[in-house]
Order: structure tokens, then C-alpha cells, then sequence
């Protein structure tokens, strides 16, 4: 049974909402994030990445950085760029991104749900990120950003955000890259006792996106639990989530870009791939983007390539090693191009879908030498993943559209 909990919200007040709300922290650089807010004062990267507003060069780990962060958010409230709500609430988040709808509810969820297994993870998560991101929570005494989770659809709760859905919204504004984002309040607390009911029902919550926020918003969590030796059910018991039905999520390829052969030629390495994969260049250099699971597109020396996985490289009873994303690895970019392990090798690089396939040819006119689009990983694949207790590898999901930021932050007293 999943337990959720309604809070007392920190939002913008209606009018900034739009120029506050900012993409997560962790999917641009602090280049891009530095242009990212030229000409807003009120963007939530101030305080998401309050590097921005220090000197350049500066390490984003330093304590600098998470103490500009505590200023730029008190700032923000004493300015009443954010208000608080009177009363604990509970909301309803759409988006729409060409014409398709995805409807969570932002709530709070319980770390002892993650200690014990029924928030369930997929990843494996990096220390140096999640100290970052510790830090970040502790010092700003908030969670600033959601945790991306899904369940399996419940019908007693599509029925009530159905009808929730049906009354004037909180929010409603466009963000730059033409994606709708629809907010409602539920603040009657029977409607909220309902909800709550409801998701002691759900066996499972399962973490789309954001396991280094949730690795420490727990860590925190149960730091405090330590300072505090007689804590009942304060806020630091609970961290700031978005929980979205599996029906309605998509999952995007996350393609692969490499910088060299690895020391090879072009037909030495087409010999090489040609044991484990079917290999068929394409005519008049047509890209390829990937219908069915097992190929794979392979741009080369300006040319495209479409590539099946010959039958026995895999194990197809095994769900991690069945994923397109495990076939590559340990077919092609480990025994080949060298890269046996993605999260630490320089030389590989990670493109999200939704930049489609023009920015892989970008990448290698640029910078690489070879790239890699990928049929997508399901969301029935992630939960039995996570079910089986096992994870996927690096770089195996990317969603969209991505939760905005600074909507919600959940104090943590």
C-alpha cells in the first residue's frame, strides 16, 4: 500500500507562475542554463542551479552555491514571487505536448515507502549527484523539485481527477517549447481522504525520473530522524512527488553517440558488427529510426545503416539483458568500440529523442564519429525491471514532456 499526503505548498503566485516554472536542473548545462534565464529574474534556476549566479568557474558543488540557493529561494518569498497555501492540498498537473495529455497528481509520498520497497527504482544512482542534490534539499530545507513516478492505472482515481479536472484550474500557461501546462487545487478534504484511500490500494509506485532527488530526499529524511529522536510525521518524512497513470506516460528513445572506431577502420568494424547483427545500408542516405525492438539505426561516414540483432545474442527471458539498450552494450559499444562502462567513458555521449535523428547526424559532423538511434524502452519493461528488483543501464529512458520545476516546493517544517 502507498501512502501519499497532502502539504502546504510554496507556488508562484499566478501572474509569475509562467516565467518561474523551469525545466529540471539536471538536463541542461550550466551554459545553457546561464542563457536559460538572460532576461528573467524569476526563473526557478536561480535557485535550482544558483551557480548561475556566482562568479564563472565556479565548482557547482561548492557550499557557495546551495547558500545562494537558500538566499535565492527566501528572496523569492519575501518578494511574494511565492505564496503559501493556508491549508494542506493536494493538485492535479496536466501537460499536453502535440496533442497528447499526461495527468499526474502532485502530492507528498513517504520515505519509508522507498526504504521499504514500494516506491521502486530502476537505476543505479551516482554518490557525487546524490550529495549534490543532499545538499541542495538540506540547506534550502526543501524539496525543490518532483520525483516522476507512476503506478498502474486505478479507475477510483482516474474517476477523480475526471471530475476535478472539470473545475477552473489554479494555472494555465504556455512554456517556450509550445508545451501546455494545466494545474488545479483539490483542497476539500474529502475528496483528499478519497485519494489518500485510494492509493493504499496501489502495491507499487515506480520512479520514472528522478532518482537522485528521491535517493536524497530520503537521505536527508532519515538524517533528520537522527537529529530528531522522537519524530512522529513532519514534513521530513515525506519528499515532493507528481504520480502519473502508466497509460498515459511516453517514453522516448535515448539514442548514442561514440567519438572514434576504437582504433578501427570502417570495414573492420562493419566485419565485426556483422557477427552479432544483420547489417543493411540504406539507399539515398535515408535515416533510420527504429520500428521494432532489436534494430537499431547506425550513422557512419555519412551514411545509414539499419541493424538487427541476430537471434542467440540475447537472452530474451532475461528482462534487462532483452533491452535493446543491453543488446547494444554488449554486442556492439562494449566487445567493439571499447566502452564498458557508459556512465564513466568520455568517449560516449547520450541524445535524447526528442531532439530527433537530425542531432545525432549533428553530433557526428561536429564532434563524433558514429551514431546510434534506438526503439524506445516500455513502460511495461521499467516496471517489471523495477519489480524483479533488478536495473536497467545507463541512459536506458527519456520522458517527455519533463515536470517543470518551482510549481511546487515542499518545505521540510
Amino acid at each position: 500500500m502507498a501512502k501519499i499526503k497532502a502539504f502546504k505548498a510554496l507556488r508562484p503566485k499566478n501572474t509569475l507562475v509562467e516565467k518561474v516554472a523551469a525545466l529540471p536542473y539536471d538536463v541542461m548545462n550550466y551554459e545553457e542554463a546561464k542563457e536559460m534565464v538572460k532576461g528573467n529574474p524569476y526563473s526557478f534556476l536561480h535557485i535550482d542551479r544558483a551557480e548561475i549566479d556566482l562568479e564563472e568557474n565556479i565548482n557547482p558543488y561548492d557550499p557557495k552555491v546551495y547558500e545562494q540557493a537558500k538566499n535565492n529561494l527566501n528572496n523569492f518569498i519575501d518578494k511574494k514571487i511565492f505564496i503559501r497555501e493556508d491549508k494542506s492540498s493536494i493538485y492535479i498537473y496536466r501537460q499536453i505536448m502535440n496533442g497528447k495529455i499526461q495527468t499526474g497528481i502532485v502530492c507528498c509520498t513517504a520515505i519509508d515507502d522507498y526504504i521499504n520497497g514500494i516506491i521502486k527504482k530502476h537505476e543505479f544512482t551516482r554518490e557525487d549527484k546524490e550529495k549534490d542534490r543532499i545538499n541542495h534539499v538540506d540547506t534550502c530545507n526543501a524539496n525543490t523539485g518532483p520525483i516522476f513516478l507512476t503506478y498502474k492505472k486505478n479507475i477510483g482515481i482516474s474517476n477523480i481527477v475526471e471530475l476535478e479536472t472539470k473545475k477552473s484550474p489554479i494555472y494555465n500557461f504556455n512554456t517556450e517549447d509550445k508545451i501546455t501546462h494545466i494545474i488545479w487545487i483539490i483542497e476539500d478534504e474529502k475528496v483528499i481522504e478519497k485519494l489518500i484511500n485510494l492509493f493504499e490500494d496501489v502495491d507499487s509506485l515506480y520512479i520514472a525520473d528522478g532518482h537522485h532527488r528521491a535517493e536524497a530526499a530520503v537521505k536527508v529524511g532519515i538524517n533528520r530522524r537522527k537529529e530528531n529522536k522522537n519524530y512522529k510525521d513532519e514534513e521530513f518524512n515525506y519528499f515532493l512527488s507528481v504520480l502519473y497513470p502508466d497509460e498515459e506516460l511516453k517514453i522516448f528513445d535515448y539514442n548514442r553517440v561514440v567519438k572514434d572506431l576504437n582504433g578501427l577502420n570502417l570495414d573492420q568494424f562493419l566485419n565485426l558488427v556483422s557477427k552479432d547483427f544483420e547489417i543493411e545500408k540504406l539507399v539515398d542516405n535515408e535515416s533510420f529510426k527504429p520500428n521494432e525492438r532489436h534494430t537499431f539505426g547506425m550513422y557512419l561516414e555519412n551514411s545509414w545503416y539499419k541493424l538487427k540483432a541476430k537471434k542467440g545474442t540475447f537472452n530474451n527471458k532475461d528482462v534487462v539483458e532483452s533491452l535493446d539498450v543491453s543488446i547494444l552494450q554488449n554486442n556492439l559499444l562494449s566487445p567493439i568500440l571499447g566502452i564498458s562502462d557508459p556512465r564513466k567513458d568520455s568517449r560516449i555521449d547520450f541524445v535524447g529523442g526528442i531532439r530527433g535523428l537530425s542531432a545525432l547526424i549533428k553530433r557526428v559532423n561536429e564532434d563524433m564519429k558514429i551514431a546510434f538511434s534506438m526503439y524506445p524502452t516500455t513502460i511495461e519493461e521499467l516496471m517489471k525491471i523495477a519489480d524483479e528488483g533488478k536495473v536497467m543501464p545507463p541512459k536506458s529512458t527519456w520522458f517527455e514532456p519533463k515536470i517543470r520545476s518551482g510549481i511546487f516546493i515542499h518545505t521540510l517544517d
